[in-house]
């Protein structure tokens, strides 16, 4: 049968635009034993998919020109030569940006779409739920009275660590890009401030009546001049959990920033940066943890969600803009 994909058409110098993509009709391959034929029904877009569009050496291995892109997907089995699918099932996966496509059953994991929407399985309960947990609590090591900053606060996976900070006691302080996303940080997930980064006439002043207490948890989604707003306010012992850098990912020259180390050196900080899959071996642990704090209503959750398989591109370069809130989703 024929399916459409979208494929790498050329590396992006700065920010990817239309040219990025382009949309091929191919033929699906025979199926073998082992394999499955999956028809996709959400797709998963990431700021971490910037990185894998450069050429450079990375925690994983980068986009191929030409190659069909890919990222976290749901998925329903169509055909089946695996003993461990059947017909119907749901299922999880790295798979390709392609509305059909024949996969290897051992790297697909069957999910449950009555236990939840099967999109909260590429979010909350997938991997930006699972980053959000591990980074805040493993790395960052929340106490009861500390003071919680994320910036990227409205996006997948900072709006989930201001409510796990809430829940272990913290002050929970958000950083976002409109007054839509401070109010719904406040008003839907608890967070006590939350500041608006592009109406905000002096960032370090709103950051000090927001955090009269100091920092003691950096969840950093962004790097940049608002990380550099933060570093100033760490206390002693504090904690830097380094997950994304998205401010950083679409220039064209490497940006030289204040030098910070001495704060980090005299105020002993700890500062890790970490890739999810580094706590892979813990997943269960995780999931079980955010699927209890969801059935207990402590935990609450925000989607975009984006209708079409053409608009997936849209959708990802939405991500630059801050067109979501939460997670951004595609629904094919």
């Amino acid at each position: 049968m024929q399916t459409r994909q979208i494929t790498f058409a050329a590396r992006p110098k700065g920010m990817p635009d239309d040219s990025t993509f382009k949309f091929e009709t191919v033929e699906t391959p025979e199926l073998k034993d082992g394999e499955v034929l999956l028809r996709s029904t959400w797709f998963s877009v990431d700021p971490y998919m910037r990185g894998k569009m450069n050429d450079a050496r990375s925690y994983t291995a980068p986009f191929e020109v030409d190659k069909p892109l890919e990222g976290g997907a749901i998925a329903v089995v169509e055909e089946s030569k695996s003993e461990n699918f059947n017909i119907g099932d749901t299922v999880f996966g790295m798979l390709k940006w392609a509305e059909h496509q024949v996969s290897d059953a051992s790297v697909l994991r069957k999910i449950d779409p009555n236990m939840a929407p099967p999109s909260y399985y590429v979010g909350i309960l997938g991997m930006p739920g699972l980053t959000a947990y591990f980074g805040l609590m493993k790395i960052g090591e929340p106490k009861e009275g500390d003071t919680v900053v994320v910036s990227g606060a409205a996006g997948a996976v900072g709006s989930i660590v201001g409510q796990i900070a809430k829940i272990n006691g913290c002050r929970a302080v958000g950083i976002a890009g409109s007054d839509e996303k401070v109010a719904m940080l406040k008003e839907k997930f608890g967070f006590d401030a939350a500041i608006n980064y592009k109406t905000s006439t002096d960032i370090k002043k709103d950051l000090r009546e927001a955090c009269p207490n100091g920092v003691d948890i950096y969840f950093d989604n962004v790097g940049g001049e608002i990380s550099d707003a933060v570093t100033l306010l760490l206390n002693d012992f504090a904690r830097v959990s380094l997950c994304g850098q998205i401010a950083l990912y679409n220039v064209k020259e490497v940006p030289v920033g204040p030098r910070l180390e001495s704060i980090y050196l005299t105020r002993r900080v700890k500062l890790q940066g970490f890739i999810v899959s580094d706590f892979q071996k813990q997943f269960g642990e995780g999931i079980k943890q955010i699927a209890e704090w969801l059935s207990e209503g402590k935990l609450k959750y925000e989607e975009t969600v984006v209708e079409g398989f053409d608009n997936i591109p849209n959708a990802f370069l939405g991500l630059f803009f801050g067109d979501n809130k939460g997670k951004m989703v595609v629904k094919v």
